[in-house]
């Protein structure tokens, strides 16, 4: 069963989260609402993923939280927030969260980022992102190098203003390659080549 830590300063929503977590079989070792107590926890209650609210009380936000888990600690985690802006997730994406999730959230939120962040966070350790040989013999399709690049953007969580950033290049151009990509991969949407991507990871 794997081992949840939930921070959120509200009372009401970290509850809600908690019984998510519980109805969909993991196991809550701890719930803190400030940054300072969150990282006792980290020390001594070894969680297999951190549920991060980003605007929390203490001297540490979630975003510092998250450097420290990058630094110190090796294991997975995914911001909850109700803040969306621009100056948010330009902080957001140095840490390289594992997932995102904007509240209100549902409990299929809470899913399928969890799932996403263990199973990302699993290929990490094995290796990686599948090369594109492995993805022409397993799928029979050939990925330009461009191709290739934004499936694996698309596969870490990366908005279109993000690869179109990270690669230097306009976002009509990652549009235009995504279709094609799209194309290829014989689906319609991010999540479904999201999908497409895990399916290959997982052999």
């Amino acid at each position: 069963m794997k081992r949840v830590i939930i921070v959120e300063d509200e009372a009401i929503i970290a509850t809600e989260i908690e019984y998510y977590c519980i109805d969909l079989g993991y196991k809550v070792v701890g719930k803190f609402m400030n940054g300072d107590a969150a990282l006792d926890g980290f020390a001594t209650l070894d969680p297999d993923i951190a549920l991060l609210d980003i605007n929390i009380k203490g001297s540490k936000d979630g975003i510092d939280l998250a450097r420290v888990i990058r630094e110190k600690y090796n294991f997975p985690f995914v911001f909850l927030t109700s803040y969306a802006d621009v100056a948010t997730l330009e902080k957001v994406k140095e840490v390289l969260p594992y997932g995102y999730i904007v509240k209100p959230f549902t409990e299929n939120d809470i899913r399928s980022n969890i799932e996403i962040a263990l199973f990302k966070f699993g290929q990490e350790s094995m290796g990686g992102f599948p090369s594109q040989a492995s993805i022409f013999n397993k799928l029979n399709i050939q990925l330009t190098d461009r191709e290739y690049q934004l499936f694996q953007g698309l596969y870490e969580g990366l908005s279109n203003k993000a690869m179109a950033d990270t690669y230097f290049i306009s976002i009509n151009t990652v549009k235009t390659y995504l279709k094609s990509l799209f194309t290829k991969l014989d689906v319609s949407s991010r999540g479904e080549a999201m999908k497409k991507a895990i399916d290959l990871m997982k052999g």
